[in-house]
């Protein structure tokens, strides 16, 4: 398990990549995952990923288990080097947003 002083970075990393609420994301799944004419159940919807990054945000810190830091290290690390975190692209690059929204990372909404 990761001391304290790393869960808190990888904590506070994890929050500042992931832009989008719970709310959001759990929308943007079944969006996502829905067929032309039915919406998913909730436990059939998106990749194990963004599944997991949802329960990641719908827990407090200290109920994180080591499967959830391991994805949320995946997390950081995709999106920081997906992501250009100080430029973010412009809203043609449909299919690099729509896999880092996925993951709970909005390039297109505006930083706090």
């Amino acid at each position: 398990m990761a001391d304290a002083l790393e869960l808190d970075t990888l904590w506070d990393e994890f929050h500042r990549v992931v832009n989008m609420t719970s709310q959001e994301l759990a929308a943007w799944l079944r969006v996502r995952d829905a067929g032309e004419e039915t919406e998913p159940l909730p436990e059939e919807m998106s990749s194990s990923t963004g599944q997991h990054v949802l329960a990641i945000l719908q827990k407090r810190r200290t109920d994180l288990t080591e499967d959830d830091i391991k994805v949320m290290y995946e997390v950081v690390d995709t999106v920081t080097s997906e992501a250009d975190l100080e430029n973010e692209p412009e809203a043609e690059e449909t299919k690099r947003r729509h896999r880092l929204m996925t993951l709970g990372h909005d390039p297109l909404k505006p930083s706090p």
